[in-house]
């Protein structure tokens, strides 16, 4: 069985097309489990899915935020996989069984993501080299921006019996801390085929409305330096990649007034680099 959680905050138009993208994975239909984890919507997203209540596995929680939803769907899904996929996201036909086709011949490999296309306010946008998806043992490549997208990965179970869930003390950047955790020991897989629709632009984002993402990826970085996991090649990436984004910012908190914000950086760098 592959579980499919789908955590949601007032977003119910979206919601159906994206559970409605899921069902539409015809090829393995009878082998899902579809969770929807709503995160205390307050726009009626109970009521537009009864139309489809014998097809998803529906789930309210008071509002913790996008890692409590997903842990929770974790935590009462029954599947040997698990896959995500955001609510502002959709799946293109073919996705999961592409992704089961790859990892059963690549036994060796318990994490795979597909490319996606993305969308902006409606309208198509093409990344830039650096989003490029990593492929194999890709640690170092994980530690400058979050390379893996939660709408594209199917991911063993196991792997959180390894790294653990999703921190749900990190407002943002929740997934690139899972990323780094499991990236320290195991290979990423890809299938190199838009099948995820990426939409984008919308104000309610986390990376519209938190104002530094890299506040929240220096604590995931010291969070692995402090894990004991990282191997001496890691550990000095791990260390050259946290100088570099502390550098720059503390040096933009400064410019903004907030130096005792910068302090506080700063003196957690420098516990993390001294321990």
């Amino acid at each position: 069985m592959i579980s499919v959680i789908i955590p949601t905050f007032n977003r119910a138009k979206l919601l159906v097309e994206a559970v409605n993208s899921v069902l539409a994975q015809k090829d393995l239909r009878e082998e899902l489990e579809l969770i929807v984890v709503d995160d205390g919507s307050t726009d009626g997203t109970e009521e537009t899915l009864g139309t489809l209540a014998g097809e998803i596995n529906y789930l309210r929680r008071d509002h913790a935020g996008v890692s409590a939803a997903r842990n929770l769907g974790i935590s009462v899904s029954r599947g040997e996989w698990i896959a995500f996929l955001d609510s502002d996201d959709l799946w293109l036909p073919g996705k999961l069984c592409a992704q089961m086709e790859f990892l059963a011949g690549h036994p060796d490999i318990r994490l795979c993501q597909t490319e996606e296309l993305w969308i902006r306010n409606g309208k198509r946008i093409n990344p830039r080299k650096y989003h490029a998806k990593p492929f194999g043992h890709c640690f170092s490549l994980l530690l400058e921006r979050c390379l893996v997208s939660p709408s594209a990965v199917v991911l063993h179970r196991g792997l959180f019996d390894f790294a653990g869930l999703f921190d749900e003390s990190l407002p943002a950047c929740e997934d690139y801390d899972l990323w780094l955790r499991i990236g320290c020991r195991f290979a990423f897989g890809l299938v190199d085929t838009p099948l995820v629709i990426k939409r984008g632009g919308h104000p309610d984002q986390l990376s519209a409305t938190v104002s530094s993402l890299d506040r929240y990826r220096i604590e995931a970085i010291v969070k692995s330096l402090r894990s004991g996991l990282l191997n001496p090649g890691q550990r000095e990436a791990a260390e050259r990649m946290l100088d570099e984004k502390q550098r720059i910012y503390c040096n933009g908190c400064r410019k903004r007034g907030n130096s005792s914000e910068a302090a506080r950086v700063e003196a957690l760098v420098r516990g993390a680099l001294q321990g």
